[in-house]
């Protein structure tokens, strides 16, 4: 899950469509804690210690601080991840720019869930694992 983290700013090489999914699935989980966090501290705010609502946007503006926060810590290996990925589909990095164009994204999308190339390719070896 957190291998692209390691490979944090490793643009040349291949990822496998697994490799890629679990960062998905890492960031989405981490997300998700960070939003159950605000929530209960929201909760525990307002139920518990009856706070007003400047309690309440000052537990907003830190949720989407580490909001903010994980997206800027992430964002890197993310598109690294990606562009690893179309690789991977003997495509070229540079077609991670259509997520720039409204729709664009789909066409990541689709790479994204084809299967790699089952051989060596310009970008590198078959990357290891299923």
């Amino acid at each position: 899950m957190i291998l692209p983290l390691k490979r944090y700013a490793q643009f040349e090489g291949r990822a496998n469509r697994r490799e890629y999914w679990m960062f998905q699935l890492f960031l989405l989980l981490a997300g998700a804690a960070v939003c159950v966090i605000a929530l209960t501290v929201a909760l525990v705010a307002g139920l518990v210690l009856d706070a007003d609502s400047s309690w309440m946007a000052g537990i907003t503006i830190g949720a989407v601080a580490l909001v903010g926060a994980l997206w800027l810590a992430t964002i890197v290996p993310l598109i690294a991840v990606t562009v690893r990925r179309l690789h991977d589909c003997n495509q070229s990095g540079w077609l991670y720019l259509l997520a720039l164009v409204p729709g664009g994204g789909v066409v990541i999308l689709i790479f994204a869930l084809l299967p790699g190339t089952p051989q060596d390719n310009p970008y590198g070896p078959v990357p290891a694992g299923p």
